[in-house]
């Protein structure tokens, strides 16, 4: 090879290598830096592309599991409720029983009868109490409870509309279609009382329903609440393959490329000496 003052062939090709060890000893160290393999679109811009659309689904997951969170304490409130309002009932008809009882004196049977009513009282107490965050799926007028099942659409066509779940209102107030008791209901007299416990026979069988309905949108909302959060493990694991970085990969080629870099510039320190040789010729 020619020697030449002007043109160091050799410090070139030392300077490069040098650079694009420098280079990928910036991009080693920053994935170790972040942990990620793609932080940009720069890196890669399929897997970033990819990624920040799966990031997408996963932000609305968690807006489904936060919407079927609050259905759940709703429905639990409520279901709390009517399992104390369905024991209530047991209790006045026990004392229904015993105020039809014609073997009793008056004062007796008025005596259960105040016993009767305060019992009868608590169902609205229950009611009324039974609320969360604003919604009361035993007060008639307390409204339902709608919660996002997943980010599907749940219509046939037309304006995108979030699939979703309800727990319909239970309406479990005094005189009403399940708790048929009158809110001025009595068993002061032996007829009376007969009478009730007809009625509150039929009360049980509609508590029953309203129980077996709250029971199954509980049992549904923690399946989808279970599904929810598994699809979102799924998502994240499949986010993490995408741009996440082997940490222990890159620690070993960190190693090897800060010798590679000590290398280079003894090399580059080398090339350099190279012109001075030239002064020799003219010794």
């Amino acid at each position: 090879m020619a020697l030449s003052v002007n043109t160091n062939t050799g410090a070139m090709a030392a300077l490069q290598s040098l650079t694009s060890t420098t280079k990928a000893l910036s991009t080693t160290s920053s994935r170790i830096t972040t942990g990620m393999n793609v932080a940009s679109t720069k890196d890669n811009s399929a897997a970033y592309t990819t990624a920040q659309s799966l990031r997408s689904d996963l932000g609305g997951l968690q807006s489904v599991t936060s919407s079927l969170s609050r259905a759940k304490s709703v429905t639990d409130v409520a279901i709390a409720g009517a399992e104390q309002i369905s024991d209530v009932v047991n209790q006045m008809k026990a004392k229904a029983y015993q105020a039809a009882d014609t073997g009793i004196d008056q004062a007796s049977r008025d005596g259960i009868n105040k016993d009767f009513a305060a019992l009868r009282d608590q169902i609205t107490t229950i009611v009324n109490a039974s609320d969360f965050n604003g919604t009361n799926l035993l007060k008639a007028s307390g409204g339902s409870v709608s919660a996002l099942q997943s980010l599907q659409d749940g219509t046939a066509g037309g304006t995108w509309q979030p699939d979703s779940l309800s727990v319909a209102n239970q309406g479990l107030d005094l005189g009403g279609s399940v708790i048929t008791v009158a809110a001025s209901g009595n068993i002061s007299t032996a007829a009376a009382a007969t009478t009730m416990i007809d009625t509150l026979t039929t009360t049980q069988t509609n508590l029953a329903t309203s129980l077996s309905n709250l029971g199954s949108a509980s049992r549904q909302i923690d399946a989808q609440s279970t599904f929810t959060s598994k699809l979102s493990d799924a998502i994240e694991s499949g986010i993490g393959s995408l741009v996440d970085a082997d940490l222990a990969k890159e620690s070993a080629k960190l190693q090897a490329l800060q010798v590679k870099q000590q290398l280079g510039v003894q090399a580059l320190s080398i090339a350099n000496q190279a012109p001075q040789t030239i002064t020799s010729l003219f010794r």
